[in-house]
């Protein structure tokens, strides 16, 4: 079984949420949680090392005490030697080791749970934003997106380390020491320390809250710039085309001004959180070993004991320093981390119905559209009750002018997004009866507008079958003739074609994506204008082979170069989301009508 399902049987789907609405951290904390308890032996292994470990460094202090008593003989006593108590100093040692060794027992233990909960998280929503619809991918920010996900992940990590291996020791250290001061001294200590321990809280929550507005618009101008910077980088060319160097850096140093100005107040409200920390730690500091002093001047405190609660409260206050930091980390984990739920629960658009069924094919399917109509937004419809049939194992062409709605068409048979009304039959089953993964399966695509992967060319072709392998992927070049300009590069097949396939040409990206379609040999086909970024000899001998690859399978053209789509059984001029005409090509030209005058055009610039 693989992983991704595990994932999504582990951990189903929360019901969408209002994504502008802030989330508790109570209710982020019992989101993670199935996360961390699907490992919980782990987890209760790990509390008990910690536990172990935190009675091991208060039992230091005690013994420093033994020890320091144990030595309180008068001075130039012969009998020094004789007294040195060899086991307390052979103990105390052990306990300093004990607490590393439970420390680094309880990390070892909860490094398993830490990276699978991490790595479940990310697997998860990367498979969601995958099961978004194609509206949310054209409307989000690559930049920001990617940020959010990279620091929710590194969030998960962070908020287990600084809670499990700061905070909660601290909390049972804190426990500890006070019992301890309460039954070996009185409760003035206790007192003292208890009040610093409430004051910093207080103080650290009342001002982390308050700065931890700066701090998220730190981070929103963070994403922003580095949005500006990823979309006017994959953009490259166009910037170069009109000579916007310029203007992409002051827009990016706009922004980058904004984020300075957000980091300068985030770093002096830091600083004043830090002042009065180191403030409250002090005062208790100083009336902790001033009531110490005096109770070993008053002769009922030995010097052990002066010694030990000296100890303890190194103890306490250094980790207790870093309380600030750990709260301010732990929020912004939780804030990180709710981002990354956040994308986790953006509601899936489309999504398959329960009970589902993959489509059911035995042979090259018939596509019918039935009184389709669809909009990209509620104000504007871009299909007008759009109805036509592709046979099984024949070519139906649309063309017609940009903006018709002919990849529309393409879109709503992958489905990408739902018919607002109609339906759309593969054999007779509605699309939006079956799965998703099915219907896509048996559909291939040589679209308009070629993206390749950053990797390489092999990769890139293998992408229609990839278990398919090197031979396969050199047939499929073959036939899509690109393998003779392959062959030729340094690195013939393991040639990187950059980002987005820049390195390429347009005709040779749409020639690898012809390959790439091939190989995949799927019942259905879409030809995307497949020949758009071709030259005229190219296109007649890539125009066979499409063909040869269209025989015996239903076939979707969208064309806007008219002569290749002559073969076709049926030809749709869709104008303005509308069917205006359609038969043959010699049905159309004979009609002299809105094809005809196409055609005459196209022949008119030809010549």
């Amino acid at each position: 079984m693989r992983s991704s399902s595990v994932s999504r049987a582990a951990y189903p789907v929360p019901a969408p949420s209002d994504p502008s609405a802030q989330r508790s951290d109570w209710a982020t904390l019992r989101r993670l949680f199935p996360y961390l308890w699907q490992y919980k032996w782990r987890v209760i292994a790990a509390l008990s090392f910690m536990v172990a470990a935190k009675a091991a460094n208060v039992g230091v202090p005690l013994l420093l005490k033994q020890l320091v008593d144990a030595m309180s003989i008068p001075p130039g006593s012969t009998a020094a030697l004789l007294v040195v108590p060899l086991g307390l100093i052979v103990a105390y040692g052990l306990l300093r080791l004990s607490t590393s060794v439970f420390t680094e027992l309880r990390e070892l233990v909860f490094a398993k749970a830490t990276e699978g909960a991490t790595r479940s998280i990310a697997l998860q929503v990367f498979e969601h934003l995958h099961a978004l619809s194609l509206r949310f991918h054209l409307e989000r920010q690559t930049g920001g997106m990617t940020r959010d996900i990279e620091r929710g992940t590194r969030g998960v990590q962070s908020l287990i380390s600084y809670s499990l291996y700061s905070i909660f020791p601290t909390l049972i250290e804190v426990a500890f020491v006070l019992t301890l001061l309460g039954t070996k001294f009185d409760m003035g200590y206790v007192w003292i320390t208890l009040t610093a321990l409430v004051l910093y809280i207080f103080f650290t929550v009342t001002v982390t809250e308050w700065r931890t507005k700066f701090r998220r618009e730190m981070n929103e101008l963070e994403s922003t710039s580095q949005s500006k910077a990823i979309d006017s980088l994959l953009n490259y060319e166009t910037v170069k085309y009109f000579n916007n160097e310029a203007f992409e850096a002051r827009r990016y140093d706009e922004a980058l001004e904004r984020l300075r100005k957000a980091r300068i107040r985030s770093q002096s409200t830091l600083s004043l959180l830090n002042t009065g920390q180191q403030l409250i730690i002090a005062v208790a500091l100083v009336l902790m070993l001033w009531r110490a002093t005096q109770g070993v001047a008053d002769g009922h405190m030995t010097l052990g004991d002066l010694v030990m609660v000296n100890a303890f409260m190194i103890q306490l206050y250094i980790p207790l320093g870093f309380l600030g930091v750990l709260y301010r980390e732990i929020k912004q984990s939780l804030t990180d981390l709710d981002k990354m739920f956040a994308l986790l629960e953006k509601e899936r658009e489309i999504a398959d119905q329960p009970g589902a069924r993959p489509l059911q094919l035995d042979g090259p399917p018939s596509v019918k559209f039935e009184n389709v109509r669809f909009s990209y937004e509620p104000a504007r419809e871009i299909l007008h009750g759009i109805s036509f049939e592709v046979p099984a194992g024949k070519t139906v062409a649309v063309v017609g002018p940009s903006g018709s709605g002919k990849s529309t068409l393409a879109r709503l048979l992958y489905r990408f997004y739902d018919t607002s009304d109609g339906s759309i039959l593969i054999n007779g089953q509605d699309i939006r009866q079956v799965t998703q993964s099915s219907v896509r399966q048996a559909i291939g695509i040589v679209p308009q507008d070629t993206v390749l992967f950053n990797d390489s060319i092999e990769y890139n072709i293998l992408y229609g079958r990839p278990d398919a392998g090197h031979d396969a992927a050199v047939e499929a070049a073959k036939a899509a003739h690109i393998h003779t300009f392959i062959e030729k590069l340094p690195k013939g097949y393991a040639t990187t074609v950059g980002e987005r396939g820049l390195k390429l040409s347009g005709g040779e990206k749409q020639r690898v994506a012809i390959a790439r379609t091939l190989l995949k040999n799927p019942p259905i086909v879409i030809f995307d204008e497949a020949t758009s970024a071709l030259d005229s000899a190219n296109e007649r001998a890539i125009q066979t082979e499409l063909k040869s690859a269209a025989r015996n399978k239903t076939s979707l053209v969208i064309a806007h170069r008219l002569s290749t789509v002559v073969d076709a059984h049926e030809i749709l001029v869709l104008v303005h989301g509308e069917i205006v005409e359609r038969g043959t090509h010699a049905q159309l030209v004979a009609l002299g009508g809105t094809y005809a005058g196409m055609w005459a055009l196209q022949q008119s610039g030809a010549e």
